[in-house]
């Protein structure tokens, strides 16, 4: 009696799944995203919303927000606005590392950074929904009971070749989704440099990116400096839209591979941090 394995080979063979592999030495920054600037990669900030032709932002091409609704949260097309200036600065890193992605976004806090697990997933969901290339989490929930479901769709977002970028808590804590494999984990360092990314050997968290002391876009067209790593996660987001714009193909496993290989902190034949 033969059985079909569901997620087995079937009746392909061996030469038919053959690729060309990518050698170590190859995989440099200038390889990876050199002259790159995002172009035709389609970004979702999930966040406090973004605010309309801020100078260091630019044009939105898209705005929406998370409300309750009769049956629980629903998203829905609103005005480009910011409730407390933390997705602006998202999206002006963004802006300033791959300024010619396609910028998206869905509000899923409030004033004074307030919101839910709740309004969170239905953000993320609808973001992973509309395939998005790269989502923008610099934000993560405490709360366990919407682990499995988040959990659930970081996988999906695996599957579907939408990268969730996604900030480690500012405190030692357990939260998500940064936590899974399925997504990217960002930390901050402190290094002055701004394009300065470093592998982490020691998980849960994956890359570091520059987070301390500085300085974003705000509300109301202006900057501010701040600390978090928040803000060194949109790094990361746009390193990973200039990376995708040059090489389309890639998968996120693929993608992790080529941030791993191209970390200032890795050493091959070619380079490393001196």
């Amino acid at each position: 009696m033969t059985r079909t394995l569901s997620w087995g080979l079937h009746d392909q063979r061996p030469a038919d799944i053959q690729m060309e592999a990518i050698g170590l030495d190859e995989v440099t920054p200038e390889w990876a995203w050199g002259g790159s600037r995002g172009a035709g990669i389609r970004v979702c900030v999930v966040d406090s919303g973004v605010e309309a032709d801020h100078p260091l932002v630019g044009h939105v091409a898209s705005a929406h927000e998370v409300v309750q609704g009769t049956d629980g949260p629903e998203v829905r097309p609103t005005e480009p606005s910011d409730t407390c200036g933390h997705g602006t600065a998202c999206a002006g890193i963004i802006r300033e590392v791959a300024p010619d992605c396609e910028l998206h976004s869905v509000r899923v806090l409030g004033e004074r950074f307030t919101g839910s697990g709740a309004f969170l997933l239905a953000g993320l969901r609808w973001a992973v929904e509309q395939g998005f290339d790269v989502i923008n989490m610099s934000l993560s929930t405490t709360h366990t009971r919407f682990a499995h479901e988040l959990h659930e769709l970081a996988d999906e977002a695996y599957f579907r070749r939408s990268v969730i970028v996604a900030s480690a808590h500012n405190t030692p804590v357990v939260s998500f989704p940064w936590r899974f494999c399925s997504v990217l984990s960002v930390g901050s360092h402190q290094e002055p440099d701004p394009g300065l990314y470093l592998y982490n050997p020691s998980p849960p968290v994956e890359f570091f990116a520059k987070g301390r002391d500085v300085l974003v876009a705000w509300r109301g067209g202006g900057t501010v400096r701040t600390t978090g790593n928040s803000f060194a996660t949109p790094r990361i987001t746009g390193l990973c839209a200039a990376i995708l714009a040059k090489h389309p193909q890639l998968t996120m496993f693929q993608l992790k591979t080529v941030l791993y290989l191209a970390a200032a902190n890795v050493r091959t034949d070619k380079r490393g941090l001196s």
